[in-house]
């Protein structure tokens, strides 16, 4: 697998995922208080830029890697993006138990990875 096309996926789909995960969820802090329609329109808005960075992170991607790595990269990525997210920016407790879940998205990435 060439690095430079790994590289280039993983930072595409950080960005991404960054995009997604306020789509997703930052609506429940910041517009608590509008309809539901309405966060649901601005999250979509939000979410064009998640499927501008997306969509060229799997295409690059899939020159160099199975459907299945993709996924569990985008997965693992996922994780990692909404952690943070989750703590920092919703004011969440970290729980052991995302660390479990961590471990086992490293099982899953041995499983799919290995040759």
């Amino acid at each position: 697998m060439k690095t430079s096309i790994a590289l280039k996926t993983v930072l595409l789909l950080i960005c991404s995922n960054t995009f997604m995960t306020f789509a997703w969820y930052a609506h429940l802090r910041n517009w608590h208080d509008k309809k539901w329609y309405i966060a649901a329109l601005l999250s979509w808005g939000i979410a064009f830029f998640e499927y501008m960075f997306q969509v060229p992170a799997n295409r690059i991607g899939y020159t160099a890697l199975s459907l299945p790595q993709l996924k569990i990269i985008q997965e693992v990525i996922t994780l990692a993006v909404f952690a943070p997210f989750a703590v920092f920016y919703m004011r969440q407790p970290i729980k052991l138990d995302f660390v479990w879940a961590g471990l086992c998205m490293v099982g899953a990435v041995y499983f799919v990875f290995r040759a």
